[in-house]
């Protein structure tokens, strides 16, 4: 079965329209991710999928239950990590588990904390007050609450912004041994490194599912090449790439560029012309998923500029 499976979603706030006509599933176990600009929808469609907002158009069915009539179920089977900390900053990592555990009802509350304190790490801390937690701490607190209540489907929305590199990989350690356990996760992120952990990636782009796929996948169905161009002269070389037809993008790395386009004529003879006058090595480079990402966002016109939805 399908823990997300949805079709045609449609979301609008006055006359914008948020999210516009958006077919998306999730298998069971899966780690997927929601990848896209700000602005382009990421979080109004987690939110409409987790039952918080009701969607104007379209229908589907989360962990089996119905989008629109079954929100109240959905929503205790789902747990669900904000972008920004939204717990108690006067309350103890422990007296804001014992918080969350009374809303779930979940009984006996101290079993429940208990237990969710030892399995994120947080025993040793759950005297600290949680507004005077580092990023990290902070983070593993509210994974710690989204989980306590043993969801089926864990909603992520970049959890991971503003954490130290260390905090974001036993993150990820953690949310992918969440889903050797069986829960399904869905995560919206702006890191490429974090999007190529998730089994699959999904591209939404001003309120359009844009692809969808493995990481693999996203990247051949682009069609984009790229070279890599080598040498003391290649930041000279890139202002001229810049303006050569089949030239999409010019990335700069140390000595070297990055330069990636769609029509391979066009690209392999600016790349010669670059080479030749500037005296620089190339090669053919390996496609990433963050030129891809680029890429759209490069095609992609913003409707919703005046929105601040991210």
């Amino acid at each position: 079965m399908k823990a997300i499976d949805v079709q045609n979603l449609v979301k609008r706030f006055g006359d914008k329209t948020v999210v516009d006509d958006v077919t998306l599933s999730v298998e069971e176990g899966e780690i997927s991710g929601f990848l896209g600009p700000n602005g382009s929808g990421k979080t109004t469609t987690i939110r409409v999928m987790c039952g918080l907002l009701t969607p104007d158009e379209g229908n589907g069915k989360v962990l089996g239950y119905d989008l629109r009539a079954d929100q109240l179920k959905i929503k205790r089977q789902v747990g669900y990590m904000t972008q920004k900390f939204s717990f108690y900053t006067d309350l103890t990592i422990e007296e804001n588990l014992y918080f969350v555990a009374r809303l779930y009802g979940l009984s006996p509350a101290r079993d429940y904390v208990r237990d969710t304190l030892d399995k994120l790490g947080l025993t040793s801390r759950k005297n600290q007050l949680s507004g005077f937690l580092s990023g990290g701490w902070k983070q593993r607190l509210a994974l710690a609450a989204c989980i306590m209540h043993k969801p089926k489907l864990l909603l992520l929305d970049e959890p991971t912004a503003g954490v130290d590199p260390k905090a974001r990989r036993e993150f990820w350690d953690e949310i992918h041994t969440l889903a050797a356990d069986g829960m399904t996760v869905m995560v919206s992120t702006h890191y490429m490194d974090e999007a190529e952990r998730c089994h699959r990636i999904n591209y939404i782009s001003y309120g359009k599912l844009l692809t969808s796929g493995t990481v693999k996948e996203v990247v051949d169905e682009a069609g984009l090449l790229t070279y890599i161009l080598t040498g003391r002269n290649s930041q000279s070389a890139a202002k001229m790439l810049t303006t050569l037809e089949g030239v999409d993008q010019v990335t700069p790395f140390g000595n070297s560029l990055h330069v990636v386009g769609r029509n391979p004529d066009q690209l392999k003879k600016a790349v010669s012309e670059a080479t030749e006058k500037f005296g620089v090595s190339c090669e053919v480079g390996e496609t990433t998923l963050e030129d891809v990402f680029i890429q759209y966002m490069a095609d992609s016109t913003d409707n919703m500029a005046t929105h601040s939805e991210n």
